[in-house]
């Protein structure tokens, strides 16, 4: 974005801070093998980001801060539970059931007591009970890792502020298949649905739970 374009949202009162809460929890959004696989049809380079965001889960592990893993599956053969959605996108078809493109990125080293919550569409609020799992632990921020940044993590932070959680989207630690669409999500996202803020701000933050 231009910087007439930053100045004219803060004369209009865009952007403001929401700030960190007291209570996090980090949501580890789609890093599978289908969407961190440059070669499979969904799949784009997100190295740089898995590393930050490996630092990232690691720091709340050490701090004892809930985990949850994102994953997009679909069960029927005929995609019917990927819904009209399914029809947008011809890479859903590789997101079946029992493949290796659903399956967790090895990298991102999930542990036992990590939940991995399944979802048919971008966010993970939609058609899931992670307000219910977020609620129950007492949880006032949500910390976002991992990818789409104009999709699935987009679509969450969106979910979540609208569900009263504190979105904090760590803009080193998301990644896109469109470096354009990556920079206009996160403008968008800071100016009007939560915070952008860095990798070592959160992990700042999260040692100190």
């Amino acid at each position: 974005m231009t910087q007439t374009d930053a100045e004219r949202f803060a004369e209009r009162g865009f952007g403001r801070l929401i700030g960190f809460g007291r209570t996090p929890a980090v949501l580890s959004i789609d890093f599978i093998n289908g969407f961190t696989d440059p070669a499979m049809p969904l799949g784009s380079d997100l190295d740089a980001e898995l590393t930050v965001a490996v630092g990232l889960l690691d720091a709340a592990r050490a701090a004892g801060v809930p985990i949850i893993h994102t994953l997009v599956r679909y069960d029927e053969q005929d995609l019917a539970d990927a819904g009209v959605w399914g029809l947008k996108q011809g890479g859903a078809a590789t997101l079946t059931a029992g493949s290796h493109a659903v399956e967790l990125d090895q990298r991102v080293g999930r542990r036992p007591d990590e939940h991995v919550l399944v979802k048919k569409y971008a966010s993970a609020f939609f058609g899931t009970d992670l307000s219910s799992r977020l609620v129950s632990r007492g949880v006032d921020t949500v910390v976002l890792v991992g990818c789409t940044t104009s999709g699935c993590v987009r679509a969450t932070a969106v979910d979540a502020v609208q569900h009263g959680f504190r979105p904090m989207v760590v803009a080193e630690a998301v990644g896109d298949r469109s470096a354009a669409a990556h920079r206009q999500a996160l403008f968008d996202l800071h100016q009007k649905y939560a915070d952008v803020v860095t990798a070592a701000e959160t992990t700042e933050y999260l040692r100190a739970r």
